[in-house]
């Protein structure tokens, strides 16, 4: 199939150890504007801090924007606006504020993110990973629509992950009446696969209004807030335990964090390189509707293993065919246009 052929690197000349600094030196963002979700800690907060020093000026999504702000004192040109990805009304608020504006919106980095956790439900009734990773940045996506048009030349980059391999879209049942597993994976894998099929529809209707679409996996970084859903402010217990940890490959027997570029252990600004990769570099001119990894198009992995989440099994993290196919991703286009009650 045309997406599956997409899939191979084309060789950027950057590694899994690049940092975002690195991906943008060179380029000058002077101009441009970018809306970065969830942009003020983790792996956000570096992108907004690279694309920054690029010139980029940056909107930073967040829930709490005096709290987000405050972790972006000192960087240039950043302004925080208010966004709750699980309430529908406070996307289409923020969407209208941007557009009220008149400012053109070069790229869209949908990088906020939760991850595992018992069941939770929005007020729809929704299950939280797939409304906050996916619907919430579906509504916000096609609410900023104007402004992405105005650029004249957009990127839309969904954060994913190599947990994308744990679970297709569940068709018959995406918010869970039965099944969910007891840490909340098979809810993430679903959100992180609904990610990369957005990108692909996205790319596929957009293009041809010079939008395209990408879907990165940024690498494993221990040091980002991605965790259960919780309100801002209030403490929770840490969702790996020290023995899983160790486990997983991903601390010693001290319980040190291992970074391991080559392993995707990575550091905050190695993790943030594949986003500012998408959003920015002129190397992916004329490309679209693909998964990126390590600064590059990852190969396609056509026949995946199953994962066994918890171990140091080797799971790679190469994109997947369900996660590509073209009529899947249009079917999740009509369900999550349904599910949001908007369409454009």
């Amino acid at each position: 199939m045309e997406h599956h052929t997409k899939q191979h690197p084309i060789g950027t000349g950057f590694t899994a150890a690049t940092t975002a600094d690195e991906v943008l030196a060179g380029i000058d963002l002077s101009g441009r504007n970018i809306v970065v979700t969830g942009g003020h800690n983790g792996i956000g907060l570096e992108t907004v801090r690279a694309l920054s020093r690029a010139g980029a000026a940056v909107t930073v999504a967040a829930r709490n924007p005096e709290r987000a702000a405050a972790s972006l004192a000192g960087i240039d040109r950043v302004e925080t606006s208010q966004l709750d990805l699980l309430d529908p009304v406070s996307i289409d608020a923020f969407a209208a504020r941007y557009l009220a504006t008149g400012r053109p919106l070069h790229a869209l980095v949908n990088n906020a993110g939760i991850m595992a956790g018992p069941l939770v439900r929005d007020a729809r009734g929704y299950e939280s990973q797939f409304a906050v990773n996916h619907l919430g940045h579906f509504q916000l996506t096609l609410g900023l629509l104007p402004a992405l048009r105005s650029a004249r030349g957009a990127r839309v980059v969904n954060l994913t992950s190599g947990g994308h391999r744990i679970s297709d879209i569940r068709w018959d049942d995406p918010h869970f009446k039965d099944g969910y597993d007891e840490m909340g994976m098979l809810g993430y894998g679903q959100s992180k696969t609904a990610n990369v099929l957005f990108a692909v529809e996205l790319d596929r209707r957009w293009s041809a209004d010079r939008i395209r679409g990408f879907a990165v996996h940024p690498g494993i970084v221990m040091t980002t807030r991605l965790g259960p859903w919780i309100p801002e402010g209030e403490e929770r217990e840490p969702w790996l335990s020290d023995d899983q940890m160790r486990a997983m490959g991903l601390a010693d027997e001290r319980g040190e964090l291992i970074l391991d570029p080559d392993r995707e252990l990575k550091t905050p600004q190695q993790g943030a390189s594949t986003s500012v990769f998408a959003a920015a570099s002129p190397l992916l001119d004329g490309i679209g509707g693909v998964y990126l990894k390590d600064n590059d198009l990852s190969p396609l992995d056509e026949d995946p293993h199953d994962v066994e989440f918890g171990t140091d099994s080797d799971v790679k993290s190469d994109v997947v065919p369900y996660a590509l196919d073209p009529v899947s991703a249009r079917r999740l286009w009509e369900l999550s246009e349904e599910l949001i009650g908007h369409k454009v």
